[in-house]
């Protein structure tokens, strides 16, 4: 095994770790506000069909804490539709709407930079 591939492959392990350390706090927080999140968006019909998820265990909370991340960092598309309010944004408190927001950036970036470092290291030979 050569330099690059050993470096391919520790850049690689050190993103898998923070997806997995993403993980843990993606189902903290799935687990802890799923209550104040519900309780805020209440009123918005895409999140409340997600209700569902809640008792579809660790992966069915991990969906509903993805959806609701994914529908506060970028509501645009959600009001536009119906499908959430912007009240019930406006009202999520802005300690967890941040979370949430940082929940989704995070994860997009750590998949992205996954799939730049495999395509990369294929591209250059390093990845069989």
């Amino acid at each position: 095994m050569n330099k690059a591939q050993m470096m391919f492959g520790a850049l690689g392990g050190l993103i898998l770790l923070l997806i997995f350390v993403w993980l843990v706090v993606a189902l903290h927080m799935a687990y802890t506000k799923m209550d104040v999140l519900f309780g805020h968006l209440k009123n918005s019909p895409a999140i409340t069909v997600l209700a569902f998820w809640r008792h579809a265990g660790p992966w069915g909370r991990l969906r509903m804490i993805g959806n609701i991340a994914h529908y506060v960092s970028s509501p645009r598309k959600g009001i536009e539709n119906g499908s959430i309010s912007a009240e019930d944004i406006a009202s999520l408190p802005a300690a967890i709407k941040c979370k949430l927001v940082i929940l989704w950036w995070s994860v997009t970036l750590l998949l992205g930079a996954l799939l730049l470092v495999w395509c990369v290291g294929k591209f250059m030979g390093q990845i069989k």
